[in-house]
């Protein structure tokens, strides 16, 4: 079979050096031990590196022709229309016994996908060349099943990389940053410049990890915390006592609620304990 088309619709550039493509597979090593989903393998240029690993791999593609691609081109693998129930014999099959099982290709999309039944509930490491229009949309499919995914690497578009692994009073902190790092600790590390894919993409990549930080607790309303950093970063130039007004629609605080120290600085200013702090104290006036 001939090599796959990139397709624009679905925000495809093949990475075409294998030197880069064995870096990003070994960042999975620092969660050893658990299984491996890749996103949007495409010609499997991630792929050979991940399969000899001693764990078990799946990856997700949702264009058919990668499908049909992987499976001529790849002796081990095996192909599903969906994940395949735990404890399924096709899992390892007698020639391979002794050697890493099957890796398998699930065809989906995974924004739409039950993540809890690709590995029967286990935990997993999230891996591969995320697509540059719905990276966003990956990382917070990841943050609403964290307790499933301790680690993250892959490589992104490098300007949301740059956003992800900020830190306060940087240009780049908002969001993102608040929202990955209140629950990953987010590594930046390294760049990947445009001549290395096909087609060349018009910006930088970079590859990151992210891996669970330990909290359990953030010690506020998660819903509220994200309503409440979303709100205050949509007007970031505004001191937050002006575009925290925004929260209070059916009820106002007094006007010693927003004279508070706190209330003269700028989202980007603020660390997450002082945004957790911030959204119990909106918390409580929201109740008054």
């Amino acid at each position: 079979m001939k090599q796959v088309r990139p397709k624009k619709n679905l925000g495809q550039h093949f990475l075409t050096d294998l030197n880069i493509a064995k870096r990003i597979a070994d960042t999975v090593d620092a969660c050893p031990d658990i299984p491996v989903l890749e996103i949007g393998p495409g010609m499997g240029v991630l792929t050979q590196y991940l399969v000899p690993k001693p764990r078990e791999v799946k990856v997700v593609e949702i264009d058919r022709e990668s499908v049909q691609y992987l499976q001529e081109h790849f002796s081990t693998i095996r192909s599903t229309d969906g994940p395949l129930p735990l404890g399924d014999e096709r899992r390892r099959l007698p020639e391979q016994e002794g050697k890493n099982p099957p890796t398998w290709i699930i065809s989906a999309d995974f924004l739409r996908m039950d993540l809890n039944e690709v590995f029967g509930g286990r935990p997993f490491v999230l891996t591969g060349n995320y697509p540059y229009d719905i990276s966003s949309q990956i990382f917070f499919k990841m943050l609403d099943n964290k307790e499933l995914i301790p680690c993250c690497t892959g490589m992104i578009q490098r300007e949301v990389a740059l956003r992800m692994a900020a830190s306060p009073g940087n240009k780049q902190y908002g969001i993102l940053s608040i929202l990955m790092q209140a629950w990953y600790d987010v590594e930046y590390l390294f760049t990947v410049d445009e001549t290395v894919f096909n087609p060349p993409p018009k910006v930088k990549s970079a590859v990151i990890r992210m891996t669970r930080n330990g909290v359990e607790d953030l010690g506020c309303d998660w819903a509220l915390f994200k309503r409440l950093v979303k709100t205050v970063f949509n007007q970031r130039r505004k001191m937050l006592r002006v575009s925290l007004r925004q929260m209070f629609t059916n009820v106002q605080p007094p006007a010693s609620f927003f004279e508070q120290e706190i209330m003269t600085k700028r989202p980007e200013q603020l660390s997450i304990p002082q945004f957790v702090e911030l959204t119990n104290k909106v918390e409580e006036k929201l109740k008054d």
